[in-house]
């Protein structure tokens, strides 16, 4: 497999993707303005369908109604047009962390999508030329954290007597913290929003390290608020950037509301449930992922990240709730309406990395709004809307004790009723994998060595191994739910870890060794414990466990099992000529789309394809070789006089997992005819 970053000092994405080995390198008003605002928002040309949002409704749902490309013609796909990008990271001074994670929008007539380096273009929909192009130059010199951006969002003003440009906008945040608005049809910055077409989002954040407050995500809109979080490096100190969310009018730039997750005073709804001196100096609980809006309830629903560190807790005593939680706040106040935690006291990066899914789920006979909510740990949790009740049953179970001086591990953690994506038993030696008896002798040695009790095993001086990893289950790249059928699909990874907890001395002598080639060292400043992580590898740089590493999963809600899981990947291009490709399962990032074709449309994974699956047996139906890593989630639409669909991905790479980088956004279509003709 391709060579992984090594990443030194300040540790990597808040999304746990700063993979930092090569993973087998060798295999052989809001409330009411809400509804008609947002759907004004993206009012079409006639000739135009679907994906005016990054999850392509405000639901996120990733599900189009789409059919023209279905099972009896997706064989015919081919190439419709290519855009090159021109931004391959040249001058930036972490060019080994750049992305291409962005996933269009299509609204008024055209398709807007976004750089890692935060360069907003403006394509035609049928051709693929560009009609706009900005570059809001940020510092390519600083050392971001992360450099990257998954999209875009769009807004329209519901007030028709509004002349001249700007009554249509699109909204981004930026790596060095700024939320811009530009003129959905030239691409210039809306002077009256903000200071001439911007604002500041570092004004009243604590920033300790310039690059590494940023925003990765495209902001929610419901009304006119504008609603942003942020994404903030792990692993530096406890006293990083705190994950205030706020929302700003989306005329003037103003700003309406702020809410900090972590508690700041005896009388915030978390204060109870943390040691408030400890508090104040605790960062992050960020809203990192994407957003997801109900705008009849007038709600934004918020996934959150771990306080900071990841990896030890004895600064941050306490459950820590409101971080790895889901929040529905109020799009009008931002005051909270309810919570549900699904971590506490997180000691395994697992933040809330997926988006909240929306939708309405049957229950005894009658429909409920419901919110769908995938974690890396594999587990699903499923929430009535407005109140936040579960719908399926969370049980508090007894977890492993921490054995680390001042740790206090949290002695319960929430388990789903709903069967998990991921496996939830042990790694035992037993399990050790490995292409001959003494790799395999080696990764049972290795197994043998960690403290390993299980999920929620607390990091340990000794070694822990966490499995899922810090990558997943499912991470950004979330979930569809196909409501017709009430059916979760999901991409899932399947790759234990491990964490150790060294002492600061051991951390300034092994990040300057070659001892620990696949490491990825963080200093923890302010705690006892700098952390040394990487995956559980053999010798050989293969897992230690065995395949698929990565998977598509179904899951039915209906009757709570688990329909089908295929393999997501193959080692082709990874191993050496001479040794054949197998459809293991691959490690991924990115996410799957579904359409009303029934069609499952995914890249995701190491080898570059992007795939088709069967929606209702998860047979693969067709595949095409990307010329770039395609970690991204695509979308779909239809336009053109002859109403014509698309599928459209970005794929550059996804520097720190070391895949192929380039600057592609690649549209796929049927040719003339196929769709009537299969």
């Amino acid at each position: 497999m391709p060579a992984m970053m090594r990443s030194r000092g300040v540790a990597g994405a808040c999304a746990g993707a700063t993979f930092p080995a090569r993973l087998a390198g060798r295999l052989c008003v809001v409330t009411v303005v809400c509804v008609a605002a947002s759907r004004a928002m993206l009012a079409q040309s006639p000739d135009a369908s679907d994906w005016g949002y990054y999850g392509g409704d405000a639901f996120g749902q990733r599900f189009s109604s789409l059919g023209e490309i279905n099972r009896t013609n997706v064989s015919r796909l081919s190439v419709a047009w290519t855009y090159r990008t021109a931004e391959l990271g040249a001058g930036l001074t972490r060019a080994g962390k750049l992305t291409f994670e962005a996933t269009p929008v299509l609204a008024f007539g055209l398709l807007y999508l976004e750089t890692g380096t935060n360069i907003v273009i403006a394509l035609d929909p049928e051709s693929g030329r560009a009609r706009w192009r900005f570059d809001p130059r940020i510092d390519r010199a600083r050392r971001y954290a992360e450099v990257s951006s998954r999209g875009v969002s769009v807004w329209e003003s519901s007030d028709a007597r509004q002349p001249g440009p700007c009554r249509r906008r699109v909204f981004t945040g930026t790596l060095d913290a700024r939320l811009l608005a530009l003129d959905a049809e030239t691409g210039r910055p809306c002077a009256d929003f903000g200071d001439r077409g911007q604002v500041d989002l570092t004004r009243g954040v604590r920033i300790r390290d310039p690059g590494a407050y940023l925003v990765t995500s495209p902001p929610a809109v419901c009304g006119n608020a504008v609603i942003v979080g942020s994404a903030i490096g792990d692993n530096r100190a406890t006293d990083v950037e705190r994950g205030v969310i706020r929302a700003y009018d989306a005329q003037s730039g103003a700003q309406l509301w702020s809410f900090d997750p972590l508690p700041d005073s005896p009388s915030h709804p978390a204060a109870s449930e943390w040691n408030l001196a400890q508090a104040a100096g605790t960062g992050a609980g960020n809203a990192w992922g994407v957003m997801s809006v109900d705008e009849e309830h007038g709600l934004v629903l918020v996934p959150t990240g771990s306080a900071s560190p990841d990896f030890y807790g004895g600064m941050r005593l306490g459950a820590n709730r409101f971080a790895d939680s889901l929040l529905a706040l109020d799009a009008r106040s931002g005051r909270l309406a309810w919570q549900q935690q699904l971590i506490h006291h997180d000691l395994w990066d697992y933040d809330v990395a997926a988006q909240p899914v929306l939708g309405d789920i049957e229950v005894q006979g009658v429909p409920v709004p419901a919110v769908i909510q995938a974690t890396k740990t594999g587990m699903l949790y499923v929430f009535e809307r407005t109140r936040g009740q579960p719908l399926f049953p969370i049980t508090e179970k007894p977890v492993p004790a921490s054995h680390v001086a001042g740790e206090q591990a949290w002695s319960t953690q929430p388990f789903s009723s709903l069967p998990a994506l991921t496996s939830q038993r042990p790694v035992q030696p037993g399990d050790a994998w490995g292409l001959t008896f003494w790799d395999r002798g080696k990764c049972r040695d290795l197994i043998a060595s960690l403290r390993n009790e299980g999920i929620f095993t607390p990091p340990d001086t000794r070694g822990t191994l966490l499995s899922p990893g810090y990558l997943g289950g499912v991470n950004w790249g979330g979930i569809v739910f196909d409501e017709q059928r009430e059916r979760v699909i999901a991409a899932v990874n399947h790759l234990p870890m491990v964490v150790t907890l060294i002492s600061p001395q051991d951390f300034e002598r092994d990040v300057r060794s070659d001892r620990f080639p696949h490491s990825e060292f963080a200093r923890q400043a302010g705690t006892p414990y700098a952390m040394r992580r990487e995956p559980l590898l053999s010798p050989w740089d293969l897992p230690c466990t065995a395949p698929p590493w990565g998977t598509l999963v179904s899951l039915d809600l209906r009757h709570s099992r688990i329909v089908w899981q295929v393999p997501l990947g193959s080692t082709e291009g990874l191993t050496p000529w001479f040794v054949p490709s197998r459809d293991f399962g691959m490690p991924n990032m990115g996410g799957p789309i579904a359409t009303d074709g029934d069609l499952v449309f995914v890249a995701a994974a190491l080898d570059s394809y992007l795939r088709a699956f069967d929606i209702e047996t998860g047979r693969e139906l067709w595949k095409y070789k990307l010329p770039a890593g395609g970690q991204a989630t695509p979308m779909t639409y239809r336009v053109g006089h002859n109403q014509r669909q698309y599928l459209v991905i970005s794929a550059g790479g996804h520097g720190p997992l070391g895949t192929p980088r380039g600057d592609y956004v690649i549209a796929f279509a049927l040719p003339p005819g196929a769709a009537a003709h299969p």
